[in-house]
C-alpha cells in the first residue's frame, strides 16, 4: 500500500479576462473593497493577540465587512479566513526562527509579527459555483459589488482544453482568485484545479534519477544508467548581477520614478526565474521516472552567512546569491511535472551527498579541496565533478527507496516526519551504496542486497 502519494495534483489555470469598461469599473470597485476589508481584518486580528483562527476572526469582523465595505456574504467569509491563514504562516515562521536560534543556526529575531501585515495587491478570493462559474463559449460569470458579470476569457491552450473537458481530463474545479497585473493593469482569473494522477505508478517506473541543486549549476541530473546532464546557470547569474547593479543605482536615486522602475524590475526578475525553473524542471521530469530531490528545508538558516554593517562588497554579493537561490521553486515545479508525466518525485536526505565518494564510500570534507568544483577522494583517488558526484549519490539513494517500495509496498515521499534515530539508520544504509565503474548499474552492498 502506498503512503503519502497524492491521487491528484493541484494546479492553477491563468485566464485573462476580456472586460469592457463597465465591467472593469465593477471589478476594480470589488477588488478595492476586498483589499480594504483584508486590512481591516488584519488590524483586528493583530489587536486580538495576532489571531490565526479563521472562524473566531470571522465572528469579530463579519458584520463590519458587510456593512462598512459592502462585501457579499461569501466574500465577507473569505477575507478573514485569508487573513487568518496569513497570520498562521507568520506564527509558523516565528516558531521556526525560535527553533533555529536554539540550535545556533541564526541570531536574528523574526520581525514578521511586529506589526499587522498589510495587503496591497488587488485580489479577490472567489468560491466556485457561488462567486464564479464557467459558462458556454469560453465565458465566465463573476460576482461583483455591482452585480453578476459575464465575460469572455483567453489563456494557454492546454488550460483551455482542461476547462472545456473537465470530466474527460480528470479535472475538478476549485476556488479562484481575481487578480490585476500591476504592470499591464489587465485582470486575470487564477483558477485552482485538481488533476487526477495515474494510479499505481510503481508499475510504470522505467527510470530512476537524482538531481543535485546548487548555486553554481541550476541542476545536475544523473540516472542509474550513467547518463548525466548539467543545467548551467551562468546566463541567469549574469542577468541577476546586472539587475542587482541596476537596483542599487535606482535605490540610491530614490525618486518616485525610480521606485516605479524598481517594481517593474522585480516583476521582470520574477518572470525570468520562473521561466528558468519551468524550462529546467520540464527537461528533468521525463515520463515514468522516479526523481530524487534533496530535502533542503531550512537550508538558508543552516548555511553560514556573515552579516555586518561593515561587510565587504564580496561578502554582500555572496549573501545576495545565497538569498536569491530559488531551489524550492525548481523542486516544486519538478515535482508536479513529474507527477503529471506519470512519475514519482522523492525527497532524500541531503547529508554528505557532495562529500561522499560514490566508488569507495569514503566521506569527508577533505574530498572537496578548497571546497571547489573538483571532487578528489582522499581514500581511493576517484576524481569527478563534485556536483555530478552529488547527483549520483542522490540517484543511488533514490534507487534504494524504490527497492524498499517494491519489497514492502510502502513509500514515504518526504523524510521530514522521521526522527533522529531513523535518519541515522538511513545514512548508515546510504554509506553502503556503491556506483559501478562501468556506469551501467549501481552496486548495492552489505545488508541492502538482501
Amino acid at each position: 500500500m502506498d503512503e503519502e502519494l497524492p491521487t491528484s495534483q493541484a494546479l492553477t489555470c491563468k485566464l485573462k479576462l476580456l472586460l469592457d469598461k463597465e465591467q472593469v469599473v465593477a471589478v476594480r470597485r470589488t477588488a478595492l473593497a476586498y483589499r480594504n476589508a483584508l486590512n481591516h481584518a488584519s488590524a483586528v486580528a493583530f489587536a486580538n493577540g495576532k489571531m490565526s483562527q479563521g472562524m473566531k476572526l470571522q465572528t469579530l469582523v463579519y458584520q463590519d465587512l458587510r456593512e462598512r465595505y459592502g462585501l457579499l456574504s461569501q466574500m465577507a467569509c473569505n477575507a478573514p479566513r485569508q487573513v487568518a491563514a496569513a497570520y498562521k504562516t507568520l506564527w509558523e515562521r516565528a516558531k521556526s526562527n525560535a527553533a533555529h536560534k536554539a540550535k545556533g543556526w541564526t541570531k536574528r529575531r523574526y520581525k514578521g509579527l511586529d506589526k499587522a501585515p498589510k495587503f496591497t495587491a488587488l485580489t479577490v478570493n472567489l468560491n466556485h459555483k457561488r462567486d464564479w462559474s464557467l459558462g458556454k463559449n469560453q465565458t465566465v460569470s463573476i460576482s461583483t459589488l455591482n452585480g453578476r458579470i459575464r465575460c469572455r476569457y483567453e489563456g494557454w491552450n492546454r488550460h483551455l482544453d482542461w476547462l472545456e473537458h473537465t470530466a474527460d481530463r480528470g479535472i475538478t474545479l476549485g476556488a479562484a482568485k481575481l487578480w490585476q497585473d500591476p504592470v499591464s493593469k489587465a485582470w486575470y482569473l487564477l483558477v485552482s484545479v485538481d488533476k487526477a494522477l495515474v494510479e499505481k505508478p510503481m508499475d510504470r517506473i522505467t527510470t530512476v534519477k537524482g538531481v543535485d541543486l546548487n548555486r553554481r549549476n541550476i541542476a545536475v541530473e544523473s540516472n542509474t544508467r550513467g547518463k548525466c546532464r548539467f543545467y548551467h546557470g551562468g546566463h541567469q547569474r549574469h542577468l541577476a548581477e546586472h539587475a542587482a547593479s541596476t537596483r542599487s543605482a535606482l535605490q540610491a536615486k530614490g525618486t518616485r520614478g525610480a521606485k516605479a522602475v524598481l517594481r517593474k524590475l522585480a516583476l521582470r526578475e520574477r518572470r525570468l526565474n520562473a521561466d528558468t525553473a519551468h524550462c529546467v524542471s520540464k527537461a528533468i521530469a521525463e515520463p515514468h521516472a522516479m526523481v530524487g530531490l534533496e530535502w533542503l528545508k531550512d537550508i538558508r538558516n543552516r548555511t553560514e552567512r556573515r552579516r555586518s554593517k561593515n561587510a565587504s562588497v564580496k561578502r554582500r554579493r555572496a549573501n545576495r546569491k545565497v538569498s536569491s537561490w530559488s531551489f524550492a521553486d525548481v523542486q516544486a515545479k519538478t515535482a508536479y511535472k513529474t507527477r503529471l508525466s506519470g512519475g514519482v518525485p522523492i525527497w532524500v536526505d541531503a547529508d554528505y551527498t557532495s562529500q561522499g565518494c560514490s566508488i569507495c564510500g569514503h566521506t569527508g570534507k577533505e574530498n572537496r579541496p578548497n571546497n571547489g568544483l573538483l571532487f578528489v577522494c582522499a581514500h581511493c583517488g576517484h576524481t569527478l565533478h563534485a556536483d555530478l558526484v552529488a547527483a549520483r549519490n542522490i540517484s543511488m539513494r533514490t534507487l534504494l527507496i524504490r527497492q524498499d517500495w517494491v519489497r514492502t509496498g510502502r513509500l514515504s515521499a518526504v523524510p521530514e516526519a522521521s526522527g533522529d534515530e531513523a535518519k541515522a539508520a538511513r545514512l548508515s544504509r546510504y554509506a553502503e551504496l556503491r556506483w559501478s565503474l562501468d556506469a551501467s548499474s549501481v552496486l548495492i552492498v552489505g545488508r541492502m542486497a538482501h
